[in-house]
Protein backbone atom coordinates (compact mmCIF):
# COMPACT_ATOMS: atom_id res chain seq x y z
CA UNK A 1 0.00 0.00 0.00
CA UNK A 2 1.24 3.24 -0.84
CA UNK A 3 0.23 6.83 0.94
CA UNK A 4 -0.28 9.94 -1.18
CA UNK A 5 0.98 13.50 -0.54
CA UNK A 6 0.19 16.04 -3.05
CA UNK A 7 1.85 20.12 -3.34
CA UNK A 8 1.89 22.51 -5.69
CA UNK A 9 -1.06 24.51 -5.74
CA UNK A 10 -1.88 28.14 -5.18
CA UNK A 11 -3.48 30.85 -7.18
CA UNK A 12 -2.12 31.92 -10.33
CA UNK A 13 -3.70 33.86 -13.31
CA UNK A 14 -4.92 32.84 -16.41
CA UNK A 15 -2.18 31.66 -18.57
CA UNK A 16 -0.19 31.06 -16.28
CA UNK A 17 1.46 27.53 -15.25
CA UNK A 18 1.59 25.87 -12.33
CA UNK A 19 3.55 21.82 -11.73
CA UNK A 20 1.80 19.43 -9.40
CA UNK A 21 3.49 16.79 -7.48
CA UNK A 22 2.65 14.08 -5.75
CA UNK A 23 5.01 12.14 -3.60
CA UNK A 24 4.53 8.18 -2.85
CA UNK A 25 5.82 6.44 -0.07
CA UNK A 26 5.88 2.95 0.11
CA UNK A 27 8.63 0.42 -2.05
CA UNK A 28 5.81 -0.79 -4.82
CA UNK A 29 5.05 2.23 -6.15
CA UNK A 30 6.42 1.23 -9.54
CA UNK A 31 3.27 -1.19 -9.55
CA UNK A 32 0.79 1.51 -9.80
CA UNK A 33 -1.01 3.06 -12.44
CA UNK A 34 -1.40 6.98 -11.11
CA UNK A 35 -3.75 9.27 -11.73
CA UNK A 36 -4.76 13.25 -11.05
CA UNK A 37 -8.71 13.74 -10.33
CA UNK A 38 -10.32 17.35 -9.44
CA UNK A 39 -13.30 18.51 -7.73
CA UNK A 40 -14.52 22.26 -8.12
CA UNK A 41 -17.08 23.17 -5.32
CA UNK A 42 -20.53 21.50 -6.35
CA UNK A 43 -19.40 19.09 -8.55
CA UNK A 44 -18.06 15.74 -9.18
CA UNK A 45 -14.80 14.62 -8.98
CA UNK A 46 -13.48 14.45 -12.55
CA UNK A 47 -10.44 12.60 -13.97
CA UNK A 48 -7.85 14.68 -15.07
CA UNK A 49 -5.04 12.65 -16.40
CA UNK A 50 -3.74 9.43 -15.57
CA UNK A 51 -0.32 7.29 -16.43
CA UNK A 52 0.48 3.74 -16.55
CA UNK A 53 3.07 1.80 -13.99
CA UNK A 54 5.74 2.09 -16.80
CA UNK A 55 4.56 5.52 -17.97
CA UNK A 56 4.72 4.17 -21.18
CA UNK A 57 0.78 4.98 -21.45
CA UNK A 58 -0.96 7.86 -20.52
CA UNK A 59 -4.30 9.81 -20.79
CA UNK A 60 -6.37 12.95 -21.02
CA UNK A 61 -9.35 14.38 -20.33
CA UNK A 62 -10.91 16.30 -23.50
CA UNK A 63 -10.74 19.29 -21.34
CA UNK A 64 -6.79 19.40 -20.85
CA UNK A 65 -5.19 17.91 -23.83
CA UNK A 66 -2.17 19.78 -25.38
CA UNK A 67 -1.98 21.74 -22.12
CA UNK A 68 -1.27 19.48 -19.31
CA UNK A 69 1.22 16.74 -19.01
CA UNK A 70 1.39 13.98 -16.60
CA UNK A 71 4.82 12.14 -15.79
CA UNK A 72 6.31 9.80 -13.05
CA UNK A 73 9.85 9.03 -11.70
CA UNK A 74 9.65 5.85 -10.26
CA UNK A 75 12.98 5.97 -8.76
CA UNK A 76 11.85 9.26 -6.63
CA UNK A 77 8.41 7.95 -6.33
CA UNK A 78 6.51 11.02 -8.01
CA UNK A 79 4.25 12.06 -10.15
CA UNK A 80 3.79 15.19 -11.51
CA UNK A 81 1.17 17.06 -13.43
CA UNK A 82 2.46 20.11 -15.32
CA UNK A 83 -0.59 22.20 -16.48
CA UNK A 84 -0.02 25.42 -18.75
CA UNK A 85 -2.09 27.72 -20.25
CA UNK A 86 -4.43 27.55 -16.93
CA UNK A 87 -8.13 28.88 -17.06
CA UNK A 88 -10.52 29.85 -14.48
CA UNK A 89 -12.27 26.70 -15.13
CA UNK A 90 -9.36 24.56 -14.34
CA UNK A 91 -9.63 25.82 -10.69
CA UNK A 92 -10.50 22.92 -8.63
CA UNK A 93 -8.81 20.65 -5.39
CA UNK A 94 -6.34 18.16 -7.17
CA UNK A 95 -5.57 15.06 -5.89
CA UNK A 96 -3.69 12.19 -6.63
CA UNK A 97 -4.54 8.53 -6.51
CA UNK A 98 -3.12 5.36 -7.13
CA UNK A 99 -4.27 1.71 -8.13
CA UNK A 100 -3.04 -1.80 -9.14
CA UNK A 101 -4.76 -2.06 -11.54
CA UNK A 102 -2.90 -1.99 -15.43
CA UNK A 103 -3.53 0.88 -17.78
CA UNK A 104 -4.74 4.38 -17.41
CA UNK A 105 -8.27 4.35 -15.84
CA UNK A 106 -10.29 7.41 -15.65
CA UNK A 107 -12.90 6.57 -13.28
CA UNK A 108 -12.47 7.44 -9.50
CA UNK A 109 -13.59 4.65 -8.42
CA UNK A 110 -10.63 2.43 -10.15
CA UNK A 111 -8.16 4.15 -7.60
CA UNK A 112 -7.99 2.43 -3.93
CA UNK A 113 -5.50 5.14 -2.13
CA UNK A 114 -6.08 9.00 -2.59
CA UNK A 115 -3.97 11.82 -1.23
CA UNK A 116 -5.16 14.60 1.07
CA UNK A 117 -5.85 17.32 -2.52
CA UNK A 118 -3.84 20.81 -2.91
CA UNK A 119 -5.86 23.58 -4.17
CA UNK A 120 -5.17 25.02 -7.62
CA UNK A 121 -7.43 28.95 -8.31
CA UNK A 122 -7.03 30.23 -10.79
CA UNK A 123 -8.15 34.22 -11.75
CA UNK A 124 -9.10 35.83 -14.53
Amino acid sequence: QVQLVESGGGLVQAGDSLRLSCAASGRTFSNYAMGWFRQAPGKEREFVAAISWSGGSVDYADSVKGRFTISRDNAKNTVSLQMNSLKPEDSAVYYCAATPSGGTPSRPYSYGVWGQGTQVTVSS
